[in-house]
């Protein structure tokens, strides 16, 4: 049976600013580091075969922090788990946004990854996990809402209430009638 432990990056600057971070590659802040480290004392009690992760810095430093406490658990950097490009509007704000483009900004092409993309890139991904490391429990460390995609394509059922916090853990497990979301979002390592 095979398992996935989905985490989301710990803290960045731009999280707190409440900026789209896209796939500009924005390290951890000191208080994500603190984060990631938590998240691995709280991994490092429980038995992984190995970790996929974004390369951008952010799950990047997150997943090597895992690692380590995980015995230097191998890590493997995939560009198709990374966050969804989100175009012109990489680093503004709502209200940045707002003031550049007006109100229907969303409705604007600005060259953000189109959702068929993204879901497309996480299909890809998961095919080559499966056949590559059948039956083993496999940690993925990537961004918020390339994460939410994943999890709609994976558990379409499963309804996502909440936005994913940083370092929050989910787990999915896959049964003869397909996944299923044993965990979603959980923080208590904070």
């Amino acid at each position: 049976m095979t398992q996935i432990g989905i985490i989301r990056h710990g803290r960045t600057a731009w999280n707190v600013e409440r900026r789209a971070q896209g796939s500009s590659d924005i390290p951890l802040d000191e208080n994500g580091m603190e984060e990631a480290q938590k998240l691995a004392d709280r991994l490092g009690e429980e038995e992984w075969n190995l970790i996929y992760a974004s390369p951008l810095k952010r799950a990047r430093q997150t997943a090597e922090c895992v690692s380590v406490k995980l015995g230097s658990l191998p890590i493997i950097f995939d560009d198709r788990l990374v966050e969804v490009n989100g175009g012109l509007i990489e680093g503004t704000t709502e209200a940045e946004r707002l003031e550049k483009w007006g109100e229907g900004w969303r409705g604007l092409d600005l060259g953000i990854e189109k959702t068929d993309a993204v879901i497309q890139r996480g299909k890809e991904f998961l095919e080559d996990l499966l056949n590559e490391h059948p039956d083993k429990k496999i940690l993925i460390v990537s961004h918020g809402l390339f994460i939410a995609h994943f999890l709609k394509q994976l558990v379409p059922q499963f309804e996502m209430k909440e936005a994913l916090r940083n370092t929050s853990v989910s787990t999915l497990i896959k049964g003869e009638k397909g996944w299923s979301c044993e965990m979603y979002n959980c923080t208590k390592h904070l």
